[in-house]
């Protein structure tokens, strides 16, 4: 399930549970390339963050490169992947930390 960002709180967000959070930009042809992944994997919970709008989250979390994929479980940043990252490796990196 995809949510995009608004005004929540990302760190009251992903408190419970495995999150996938995808910092992206609309302009960026590797995060397009990303989300058509993302949009295909119903059974995992995604919060996409767009930087242009959120700049200080992505200052928050260190954000140098998009697309960045952070791996979220119960509020605490397990792996940081900068760059395309397929499906098949996302899938493993999520079996790895539940």
């Amino acid at each position: 399930m995809i949510k995009y960002l608004k005004n929540e709180n990302l760190k009251e967000l992903t408190e419970k549970g495995t999150y996938l959070v995808d910092f992206y930009a609309d302009w960026c042809g590797p995060c397009k390339m990303l989300s058509s992944i993302l949009e295909t994997m119903e059974d995992v919970n995604i919060i996409k963050v767009n930087t242009d709008i959120h700049q200080d989250l992505a200052i928050q979390y260190g954000i140098m490169s998009i697309p960045t994929v952070i791996f979220i479980k119960n509020g605490i940043e397990v792996k940081k992947i900068v760059g395309f990252i397929s499906e098949e490796e996302i899938r493993e990196i999520l079996e790895n930390i539940e």
